[in-house]
């Protein structure tokens, strides 16, 4: 969607093939499906000036498009490996439809997906098997982040484009240089560099979100303020100050899986990635952090307990829940006999199809906090940095909050009365009793 709508913006023909007729039907009448920060406004726009159309016919795509975008999803095989088989399926029948095309001319097979090394010879070989016209494959990873793609996308901080094709590469950066006049690179590479890129990235930050909650978890039991440490790090500028912040692990449709791709294809190619499986193995158990400390401090037993829950999506400004640590929390609180009043601006939908009348749902953040007996933050929506904290009280049956995201400040929490636990920052207002658990 973003990726169509803003090569529209910037002038050309744009045709976006999918197989789910519903949703094409949908964005033909102007509907976005999804949601994403400034994209209805450009979307409208290009439909009205006939540069962005949507079909679910692959063929009118083939013919129509000199360069042909697959942006096809790879999920996480069952070994941790990426799915190629839309990939793969597409690829041949993009063969079959350049062959049998009088009139084709060159193509350029961009490889939009996110895939491991060696995909694009693989649908190379896939389409030589059906045509003998020209065309190449590009390897064109996306860096847009869920919540800014738009901005992403319009304002690169660097486009990479892999292929061996001279050809290939002067339209693809001709494709690309309105996007990047402030001075950002177009980078050229081989495929292979290409496609490894993108993993190495995700992967990176990956690292980084998980040796900063390693950090918070340690300085919990020294008795350090990570948000301290943070701010020590960050002024590092061999370091930086992104992606230092604590929680309860990462999720998405990127991190989890391109981790996982990455590591999967080292053991195929016989290299072991001890440090991203260390990565998977903590992320994994940080998004559970939260339960220890709750049980503890409910004395062992949550059951018939009433939490709230604030934030679903894995991130704020996005409405996507794919392996969202939220979900995590919501099945460990359940198979514990607890009971969940939850809240997210954008993602409830989502979390109303996967979990139905398991949880109770609310339309309003404050509704959500009726007689619970505590408020977890699992997501860092802007809407919940300032809350009403007298409302919540009035609200709660106590005022406990169990903040997987570290939003709000110890001293604060402290002079208000709130019993607050967050990452890596000792708990405020815990009994004596208490708090040697934390």
């Amino acid at each position: 969607m973003v990726t169509g709508t803003c090569f529209a913006e910037s002038g050309n023909d744009v045709i976006c093939i999918d197989i789910n007729e519903d949703k094409v039907k949908k964005m033909q009448q102007g509907k976005v499906p999804i949601y994403e920060p400034g994209l209805e406004t450009m979307f409208l726009r290009n439909i009205k000036a006939n540069r962005l159309q949507f079909s679910t016919d692959l063929k009118k795509g083939v013919d129509f498009g000199e360069i042909i975008f697959l942006a096809l999803p790879t999920p996480e095989d069952e070994d941790g490996s990426a799915d190629l088989s839309y990939v793969m399926d597409v690829a041949g029948k993009l063969g079959k439809l350049i062959e049998n095309n009088p009139d084709a001319g060159y193509k350029i097979i961009v490889n939009k997906s996110t895939v491991p090394v060696g995909t694009a010879d693989k649908v190379t070989a896939i389409i030589k098997e059906k045509t003998n016209k020209e065309f190449d494959v590009v390897s064109n990873p996306e860096f847009l982040r869920e919540g800014f793609a738009v901005d992403d996308f319009m304002k690169p901080e660097r486009v990479v484009i892999g292929t061996s094709s001279v050809k290939a590469q002067d339209k693809m950066r001709r494709l690309y240089e309105p996007f990047v006049r402030s001075g950002n690179p177009i980078l050229m590479m081989d495929e292979r560099s290409s496609e490894i890129t993108k993993y190495a990235s995700n992967s990176f930050l990956a690292m980084k979100i998980t040796f900063m909650n390693e950090i918070a978890n340690f300085a919990e039991k020294v008795g350090a303020d990570v948000d301290k440490i943070r701010i020590g790090m960050g002024t590092d500028s061999r370091i930086g100050k992104r992606f230092l912040f604590p929680g309860i692990g990462y999720g998405g449709s990127c991190f989890p899986k391109d981790v996982k791709a990455l590591y999967k294809t080292g053991k195929d190619h016989g290299y072991d990635f001890k440090l991203l499986e260390s990565v998977i193995d903590i992320n994994a158990r940080q998004r559970s952090i939260l339960i220890p400390k709750m049980e503890q401090y409910f004395e062992g037993d949550i059951s018939g307990k009433t939490f709230a829950i604030w934030g679903l999506a894995f991130k704020p400004e996005t409405d996507d829940i794919r392996e969202a640590p939220a979900l995590y929390m919501i099945d460990a609180l359940l198979e514990k006999g607890a009971r969940l009043q939850v809240f997210d601006p954008e993602a409830m939908e989502n979390v109303k199809r996967k979990y139905g009348d398991k949880l109770t749902y609310s339309d309003k953040m404050y509704d959500a906090l009726q007689d619970v007996d505590a408020l977890i933050i699992s997501t860092e929506w802007n809407m919940f940095r300032t809350p009403d904290f007298d409302k919540i009280k009035s609200l709660m049956k106590n005022p406990i909050i169990f903040d997987g995201r570290n939003l709000y400040i110890n001293n604060q929490m402290n002079q208000i009365g709130f019993t607050y636990v967050s990452i890596g920052r000792q708990p405020v207002n815990i009994t004596k009793k208490l708090w040697k658990i934390f």
